[in-house]
């Protein structure tokens, strides 16, 4: 029975439906029509934890002293091995005691941020195509969302000379994520110095999404926020081990920068959470300390895949630019073909799952985001399966 007067809040009425939940509906039912699924659509990373990660876990979760309450600021280990790890990449030194915080991930906290600093109306600028959580989480605390349109002739950088000054001086918060999810798009330092000018021009807390910082390829290195004078002073920098240290499922992230902004979050999340779990922080904070070696070989996976996946795909006329960090590869649909009709239209002829770029927003509607999370041997499969199924650039879509 349904009772009519029990309705949900209007703030999830707000909310456009979430794609990743509807391609986990599409991929059960084709799972119950017996296709092989190629799942290529989240960013969920292959393979296993790093050893020396779990056996910290195991060692810590065999402790009974870590089985209470964790603080609710995190460990005083953990914290500073984010501080180290900070020094060790960029150059920049924090405060472990102030301006850095454990997370449940990165999502969590970057939704969180919204609902501690975002009211009912705020302007908020977010670019679109965006990681969802980035306007999710403003939509969900009321705010306003103003969308910054990335687009292809940009390298789908942030265009700031674009943003009239009208809106810049209203907007509150601005969210941003270099190397970017979805497009894969890199920005050069130059880019940070500029977005923090702008912000500090317009009073504008920044929020600086670098959870991809160690998915680099060909000698380049991401720049962090923090990295550039004065960014401190308005902003705040997320990362999460589940990319790199393939710890999806282990929820550990963390957000750095100014100590009034994140004790903001810290004061929303005391009253909402009780912080990540002792026994995974010192996990996580054996997987920040692991040698370089093992970064080494988790580029090197991503790289080889990269390379593998653009040479298919060219081959059945899809030029992709070469990606110099993440686990993505954001591929133009077929012309005249929307993302939702191209993406669904392969997971029924093929088995393999890609993610419509109208997921990410307005802004990636025409593309779809396919994620380096097979090995090559599984890739080669879904090329086949596409060349099987007639699906290439700048032809028509063959049915069955």
């Amino acid at each position: 029975m349904t009772l009519d007067w029990i309705t949900p809040a209007d703030r999830l009425n707000t909310l456009p439906p979430y794609v990743f939940a509807r391609l986990d509906e599409l991929k059960a039912r084709a799972r119950e029509q017996g296709l092989d699924l190629i799942d290529l659509g989240m960013g969920n990373p292959d393979g296993a934890t790093p050893q020396p990660v779990v056996e910290a876990a195991i060692a810590a979760l065999q402790n009974p002293a870590n089985h209470g309450y964790p603080p609710f600021e995190g460990t005083a280990n953990f914290r500073g091995a984010i501080t180290d790890w900070y020094f060790r990449r960029y150059g920049v030194k924090l405060d472990p005691d102030g301006e850095a915080l454990p997370l449940l991930g990165s999502k969590e906290g970057l939704t969180h941020l919204a609902i501690a600093y975002i009211n009912p109306g705020d302007l908020v600028l977010v670019p679109s195509p965006a990681y969802p959580a980035h306007f999710r989480g403003p939509l969900i605390a009321g705010g306003q969302i103003h969308p910054l349109i990335l687009k292809p002739e940009n390298d789908w950088l942030i265009d700031l000379a674009a943003i009239p000054d009208s809106v810049a001086q209203q907007a509150k918060v601005l969210y941003f994520n270099y190397p970017n999810n979805p497009t894969a798009a890199t920005a050069p330092r130059e880019f940070f110095e500029d977005i923090v000018a702008f912000a500090r021009k317009h009073e504008i807390l920044l929020v600086h999404d670098l959870c991809y910082a160690e998915l680099a390829f060909d000698h380049y290195q991401p720049t962090s926020l923090l990295e550039i004078p004065g960014a401190k002073e308005i902003g705040v920098e997320f990362h999460t081990l589940s990319k790199t240290y393939n710890m999806a499922g282990w929820r550990v992230g963390f957000v750095v920068g100014n100590r009034h902004i994140i004790q903001g979050l810290r004061t929303l999340k005391t009253n909402l959470d009780y912080g990540i779990f002792t026994a995974l922080q010192a996990a996580a904070e054996t997987a920040l300390q692991l040698p370089d070696v093992y970064l080494h070989e988790v580029q090197a996976r991503y790289r080889s895949r990269r390379d593998f996946l653009i040479q298919g795909l060219a081959e059945l006329g899809w030029t992709v630019p070469k990606t110099k960090a993440t686990m993505y590869l954001w591929v133009p649909c077929p012309p005249n073909t929307s993302s939702t009709d191209f993406a669904l239209s392969v997971l029924q002829q093929t088995g393999v799952v890609v993610t419509p770029g109208n997921a990410f927003g307005t802004g990636g509607e025409g593309y779809v985001r396919i994620s380096l999370i097979a090995e090559c041997d599984r890739l080669q499969q879904a090329l086949d399966r596409f060349r099987q199924a007639g699906i290439r650039y700048q032809t028509e879509l063959v049915s069955q």
